[in-house]
Formats: structure tokens, sequence, C-alpha cells
């Protein structure tokens, strides 16, 4: 199982303290803030900027940051990375941890900068220690994967570890996916099941997937196919091309359901056609043997071809000895 390598783009515009009703001209830099806010709400971007950019040029660092949000979304203004980066900067630099991460990502994806995982580590750094989640999740994930630093797991579970007890879901996948690999941490079934469960009931499909893996193989719970099947479902119905594969798989051989290969083909061909190994190989036997489908060997040999590419050694094999007339 991999670790989540999504870096978010912070897309909220700062919130005021302020409630405030919109009027012609502001007493105080706070009420032109949130005039610029009341502007956003309407989808009037172009006032939000004209009031945002004397702020911003003022020394204001939520409006610096905004400016970059709309810079890089092209809100108000002609879409620049650039003045993105430029805004960003002049926020971060005032201590903005929603800058800093935004500037972290900007290096990360070499936006508007030249790519620079070093730079990328520095603001996510500075935004993480100031307690944001997402940057905290994604120092983990630097360290994890030695970009822009020493590869390091034990620094990467310590910042996994604060993202996830602040409750983000992706974080709470990564510290279940470093105790059940012992990677940075001794080996924990237990463990492993806690944060997958949390981020499971948060609705990550990923946490899902691997929360019923644990029920199907009994660690860190007691075996339990209904539970496992349940797991499944839930991050099946989400897309997850493995889960969608193992549903139909639970199907097949009856496990934690009543079997049934109509059911089975249904989720193995969802699982295919969103590039699951697994989910191509079972089609293709599927339609090998006539499973719930019309007998066609060439649809088989299609969908055990595509297995094989993905790296399914039973794909490849299959796939030979039909090309060879051996099934």
């Amino acid at each position: 199982m991999k670790l989540t390598k999504t870096l978010l783009t912070t897309a909220l515009f700062g919130a005021s303290l302020f409630s405030f009703h919109s009027t012609a001209w502001a007493d105080t830099p706070e009420q032109q803030f949130q005039q610029g806010l009341e502007a956003t709400k309407r989808g009037d971007y172009q006032t939000a900027f004209k009031l945002w950019l004397p702020l911003a040029e003022q020394g204001d660092a939520k409006a610096q940051f905004n400016l970059g949000l709309m810079y890089d979304k092209g809100q108000g203004v002609k879409q620049d990375d650039v003045e993105a980066v430029k805004w960003f900067t002049k926020a971060a630099e005032q201590g903005n941890a929603d800058a800093q991460f935004n500037l972290g990502l900007m290096y990360h994806e070499g936006q508007g900068v030249k790519q620079d995982y070093f730079e990328a580590v520095k603001w996510f750094r500075q935004a993480a220690e100031q307690g944001l989640a997402q940057a905290q999740l994604n120092l983990g994930n630097m360290y994890a994967d030695g970009r822009g630093v020493k590869q390091d797991d034990v620094e990467a579970v310590k910042w996994f570890r604060q993202a996830a007890e602040q409750g983000h879901a992706k974080a709470q996948f990564n510290l279940g996916v470093m105790y059940e690999g012992g990677r940075g941490v001794k080996q924990d079934y237990f463990e492993a099941v806690k944060w997958f469960r949390q981020a499971a009931e948060q609705g990550y499909a990923s946490a899902q997937f691997n929360l019923g893996n644990m029920y199907l193989n009994g660690r860190g719970v007691k075996q339990d196919d209904f539970e496992a099947v349940k797991w499944y479902r839930k991050a099946a119905e989400q897309g997850d091309a493995e889960a969608q594969a193992n549903l139909g798989s639970a199907y097949t051989a009856g496990r934690g359901v009543r079997q049934d290969d109509t059911e089975a083909v249904k989720w193995v061909t969802k699982a295919a056609e969103n590039g699951s190994a697994a989910g191509q190989f079972k089609l293709g036997v599927a339609y090998l043997l006539g499973l719930s489908v019309q007998k066609d060997r060439t649809l088989a040999k299609e969908w055990l071809g595509k297995a094989c590419d993905n790296g399914d050694q039973q794909g490849c094999e299959f796939y030979g000895k039909l090309n060879r007339g051996e099934l």
C-alpha cells in the first residue's frame, strides 16, 4: 500500500473575526477586508481584488494571502502563478501559515517558481510548526519519500501523528500504513486498525479498503468476513478499484455475502475499468469461463493482456496460454 502523496491547495479565503454588512466604503482595514469577503460570497471577485490590493500593499498578510489565491485560481484577475507566488511569499514571510503551506506547494510543483523540494520542505515545516495539519501531512510525506530532506521514517511518523491527532483523515491513513508495515515505529496491527478506522469513519476510501483487508486477514481484529465486505463496499462505492476487485471476489466465493456471480462480475468489471490489475484478471477469467457473462475468448484475451501489462503475474500466465492455444 502506498502512502498518500496528494498535496492539497488551500481553497478557502481567510475568515474574518467581524460580522459586517457591505457598504460603499469602509472605516477601518478590518471592515475593508470584510467587504472583500462579502464580495467573494457574491462571486464578485473583481471588487474583492480592488478592496484587498491596497491592504496587501500596506502589508496585511490575510489580504496578501487572498491575492495569492486569486492569482492562483484566476478569480477576478488573469491567472498568474508568478504573481501568486509573489503574494504568498509576502504573507508567508509574515508568518501566515496558510500562505506558507501554499508557497510550499508552489515550490513542490514548480508553479510560478523553479521546482525546489528543499524550499517546499522549508515552507511546509514553518506551517507545520504552527499546527497546520495539511502541512504536517505533507512534511511527513517529504520525509517518507526523501524529497528535500534525508529519508526518515521516524520523522515521517512524527508529522503524520501530529496531523492525525488533529483528525486529518489522510494523515490517519498514512499513520496506519506506517504501523502496518513497521516503518518508523514497531509493527503494530492493533494501532494500524485504530488509525485506519478513524480515517475510514471519515469516509476516506483507501482507509476503508485497508480496514477491510485487516478484517479479512484477522490482523489487529478478529477475522470477520462480514466486516471485511462492509468496508470493501464503502470504498468500492466511492470508486476504489482494489476494493471493487475484492468485493467481486467476496461475491464469487460467498465470503461475507451470499454467493452471486452476477454481482461478482459487476464489481470486477468496475474494478477492471478503473485500472485494477486484479479486477482485469478476474474479468478476463470470467469471459474465458463464461461466469455470468457470455464466453468470449477475444475479450478474455484483452482483459488478461491488460492485467499482464499492469503487473499481474497470473494475467501474464493466462494470456500466454491463450496465445499458445493451451486454454
